[in-house]
């Protein structure tokens, strides 16, 4: 690889994929590097996202096949950046990858996980469901290839997942590698997590049953999810008839995440849409301090608004409790525009909780400036932020400046600066 010509993408998420592939297709080496089992970041983890209500699934497939066709694209997954040196136009840069314990050989054909005795909580359905230590992590990862938790698996004492593979493709032996490379320019494209809604005393989340995230909700409504796409409360797996959104949670609060993460209200708005899907007499609820729903989306409130079984409810809410004789739930709040108590009981409970940069609290080993909350602060060196590790937006936002941040990295990489 040209110093010069190689772009260093940290993060494959979709803004980070976006990047990457924009820079390779424009002539440029692109080496991703992400530090998950796959590529695709939060978006893998979505239903479906608005306002079009597009499967994610559709627009991952397209940059997965951009990449298997482009020369000029490298990535990593498993992967991490461990330290960054020099200047603009000449980095230096050290990587780590961690052990996948699964090799090339690997076909997808699940004989590993069918063999392996040792079970683990599934990160990707955020803990709704298990997966075997041996796992792929959903069913169109990229790559397809599965990977071995060494937190739960025994290893080399146990060996059944190696005994059942056909293809030699198990190596428990796996040690980690470390990778130097060079780079003309950087993006940091880490993206966000949810924001931890155990650290939210009063709404319940880990204490009083159907008390669920946003994302967790987004799992429930995938196909590829724990319920294969049916909207059922944890606790029972009974269908949902009412079900509460509390917005805001963790966001706009001095004491969790200080800033508007942008997509809540409409994520909430969207998955009172999926609710309706399977059940159009279901009753939804929204407790709201404000509703924000900026440009285009503005109508997609209204249709969530204009249904006749939403209620909007103006009011922070003071307390979530179990309800004494069943697992529903008891919400209480003001309602800031009649001056009512509400008592509202569902059957659910989302917690539209907030997005937290990743760098908040993993800070990436990049010489860049984070403010107060984990946002990267652009410069004007070499190294840019694109997507979430710079400001809360959506997909579509996401996209639009992961390319802007590609076309200044180019810039630079081209001016030497």
């Amino acid at each position: 690889m040209s110093d010069n010509k190689t772009l260093l993408v940290i993060g494959g998420g979709f803004s980070g994929l976006t990047a990457g592939i924009e820079a390779a297709e424009a002539g440029y080496n692109a080496v991703i590097v992400e530090k998950s089992p796959y590529l695709g970041g939060r978006v893998a983890q979505l239903n479906k996202y608005f306002p079009k209500l597009c499967p994610p699934l559709c627009g991952l497939e397209i940059n997965m096949r951009r990449i298997k066709t482009n020369p000029n694209i490298t990535f990593y997954t498993m992967a991490e950046v461990e330290r960054v040196t020099g200047s603009p136009g000449a980095y230096d840069v050290t990587i780590k990858l961690r052990p996948r314990y699964v090799n090339e050989r690997c076909t997808g054909c699940n004989a590993c996980a069918e063999a392996c005795p040792e079970e683990r909580p599934d990160e990707f359905n955020f803990g709704l469901s298990k997966t075997k230590a041996a796992y792929l992590p959903f069913d169109q990862a990229f790559p397809f290839q599965y990977v071995i938790d060494d937190k739960y698996c025994k290893g080399p004492s146990c060996g059944k997942c190696k005994e059942a593979c056909k293809y030699d493709a198990i190596d428990l032996n796996m040690k980690p590698k470390t990778i130097n490379l060079k780079a003309g320019a950087i993006v940091l494209a880490t993206g966000w997590n949810p924001y931890d809604a155990n650290r939210i005393d009063n709404l319940g989340f880990g204490r009083v049953k159907n008390v669920i995230t946003n994302m967790m909700t987004e799992r429930l409504a995938a196909q590829n999810g724990p319920t294969k796409g049916k909207i059922l409360r944890p606790s029972d797996g009974k269908p949902v008839e009412t079900i509460g959104f509390v917005q805001c949670a963790g966001s706009r609060d001095e004491n969790h995440l200080q800033f508007c993460s942008y997509i809540c209200c409409m994520a909430s708005m969207k998955q009172a849409l999926y609710l309706w899907e399977q059940n159009p007499d279901a009753k939804v609820y929204i407790f709201y301090i404000d509703i924000r729903t900026p440009g285009r989306y503005e109508q997609f409130f209204w249709k969530v608004k204009d249904n006749p079984n939403a209620t909007l409810i103006k009011g922070k809410v003071a307390r979530v409790a179990q309800a004494p004789d069943s697992d529903d739930v008891i919400v209480e709040a003001e309602d800031m525009l009649s001056g009512e108590l509400i008592r509202q009981r569902v059957d659910m409970l989302v917690l539209a909780t907030g997005m937290e940069p990743s760098a908040k609290t993993a800070r990436p080993s990049v010489p860049l400036t984070f403010n107060e909350h984990g946002f990267a602060v652009p410069d004007d060196k070499g190294i840019l932020a694109a997507g979430c590790a710079k400001n809360p937006f959506d997909v579509a936002k996401s996209v639009q400046d992961a390319t802007g941040a590609a076309l200044k990295a180019i810039q630079r990489i081209v001016g030497g600066r």
